[in-house]
This record gives structure tokens, C-alpha cells and sequence, in this order.
């Protein structure tokens, strides 16, 4: 029985120092928060670089994205942020593009458009949690979540790429266009001007800037705290139909609002809190 049992101390420690080294040498990896299970952020680890996108982390990337819309399911909202300090993502690892063949680049472009177009289509809300410097395809990350947070001591968030001999190659064109207006896009990365913090609120860029001493993260997990007190299935059901917003005319647009409020009149989450309002305390929901 002892001999058993020091075995099984002996696997459960191989386990526990095993993800403990997965979540300290990945480049991406994704973890609920202990204080909030029903919020997790997906971590970008590349300290070094500020983050910059190399083939790795696109991998590690798309197999964090693949576990939050398939695999956990108590998900309710998304944080993508930094695992170091003063830090977002400052595009792509240029030091690695430097050996890539043109076809390894073509390959590179492919999976990143792959990869945000993944990042923009998840279920649940998502927020970005910028803390540092968002350059070429790191701010084109922050454009395929749903909302922006940025620290308030920022001073880099831009899309540099023309200055480079290239344009943005992740959607950053088009995505940008939709965020900020035509014109504003144009401003943007015609000029491949830098933005502050302050700046990135007034162009429309960020969504929300914290106040001092508070982090961008801190900011973003007051934001996702607010999202999370609502149904999971009504917030997924209420991403959905905004995300087909520019997609459809209006009146198909009114059809697919309909067709996604006629789901949710049957659910569990529905019936609880038509329960609490009556009792006058908060909903328990349990995305059912």
C-alpha cells in the first residue's frame, strides 16, 4: 500500500511540475483565473521579444484557441494578454522572418489570418489587454477581439508596416477599416504614426484606457467581470448576431437576431432569472 502510494505521489508531482514547465516555456498558453474561473486569459510568453509572433506561438496559439471554443466550455470571457510586464505583442519575430523562404512566408501569412480569424469567431467575449507596445500584427490581434483595453502609460500602439516596405498582412486593412472609418484607417497606416494610450482612445482604437496606477489588465478584469455577470448562452447568442451586423441587410439581420432570441426562451438561464427577478436577489447561471 505504501509502495503504491509513494508511485502515485511520485506521478501526481511528474504532473504537476510537467504543466508548470508547459506554461512556463510556451510561447502561448491559456489559464482561468483562480479568483474567477469563468475567466480565462490566453497568455502571450515571449519576454524577450515583446512578444513578437514567431511560427511557434502561432502554433501554441491556434492550440489555445481550439481548447477555449471546444474544449472548456465554462469560459466566459476571454482576456488575451502578456505574461511579462509592459508588454502586448509587438508583431511579427522579424529576426525569424529574416530566414524564412518566400514560401515559408506565404505559409506564415496564411496560418496568422487563420489564426485571428479563429481569435474573432469565438463564442464567448474577448478582450484585449494591451500593457505595452501593440505594433504591425500584435495591434491586428487586438483587432480581432471584441474590445480593447490599453494601460494607461502606453505610448505605441500602431501599424508601422508601411515604413517597412510592406502593408498589414493579417487583416489590419481591413479590420482597421471597420473599427475606425475609412478615413481614420487610411490616417493610420498611410502615416504608420505611433499612438499613446490617450490617442488610441480618442481615434477609437481602444475601447476603454485605465487609470494610473491601475494596469491595462487590471482595467480589463473589472471589464470582463461586468461581462461575466451575464448568461453565458445570451452572451454568446448576442456576439453572434452583432458579428453578422455587417454581413447582412438589415432586414436578414433582424431574421438572425430573431432566429438567435427564439434559442434562449427555453434555456435554464432563462427561466433563473426570470426566477431571481422575482425574488429579488442575482441570477446563478449555469450556461444551460
Amino acid at each position: 500500500m505504501l509502495s503504491r502510494l509513494a508511485v502515485s505521489r511520485s506521478r501526481m508531482s511528474c504532473i504537476i511540475r510537467r504543466r508548470y514547465l508547459s506554461s512556463n516555456t510556451a510561447e502561448a498558453f491559456i489559464r482561468p483565473l483562480q479568483s474567477d474561473p469563468e475567466i480565462a486569459c490566453l497568455f502571450l510568453n515571449k519576454p524577450q521579444t515583446k512578444n513578437a509572433i514567431s511560427r511557434r506561438m502561432l502554433q501554441e496559439l491556434q492550440e489555445c484557441l481550439y481548447s477555449a471554443k471546444f474544449q472548456d466550455k465554462s469560459i466566459r470571457t476571454l482576456i488575451v494578454r502578456s505574461a511579462s510586464a509592459n508588454a502586448f505583442c509587438s508583431g511579427a519575430d522579424l529576426a525569424e522572418r529574416r530566414h524564412m523562404s518566400p514560401m515559408e512566408v506565404n505559409k506564415f501569412l496564411a496560418d496568422l489570418r487563420t489564426t485571428l480569424n479563429q481569435l474573432e469567431a469565438l463564442p464567448m467575449p474577448t478582450i484585449a489587454a494591451i500593457d505595452g507596445p501593440a505594433l504591425g500584427g500584435g495591434l491586428e490581434l487586438s483587432f480581432a477581439c471584441d474590445l480593447r483595453v490599453v494601460g494607461h502609460d502606453v505610448t505605441k500602439i500602431g501599424l508601422p508596416e508601411t515604413r517597412l516596405g510592406i502593408i498589414p498582412g493579417a487583416g489590419g486593412t481591413q479590420r482597421a477599416v471597420r473599427l475606425l472609418g475609412l478615413a481614420k484607417a487610411k490616417d493610420l497606416i498611410f502615416t504608420a504614426r505611433m499612438l499613446t494610450a490617450s490617442e488610441a482612445l480618442k481615434w477609437g482604437v481602444a475601447d476603454y484606457v485605465s487609470t494610473a496606477p491601475s494596469s491595462g489588465f487590471d482595467r480589463a478584469l473589472e471589464l470582463a467581470r461586468d461581462i461575466a455577470k451575464g448568461a453565458p448562452l445570451a452572451l454568446r447568442a448576442a456576439k453572434q448576431a452583432m458579428s453578422r451586423a455587417m454581413d447582412l441587410p438589415l432586414e436578414s439581420g433582424l431574421d438572425f437576431e430573431r432566429a438567435s432570441y427564439e434559442v434562449l426562451l427555453g434555456t435554464k438561464d432563462r427561466i433563473e432569472a426570470l426566477e431571481a427577478f422575482k425574488q429579488k436577489r442575482a441570477p446563478v447561471f449555469k450556461g444551460e
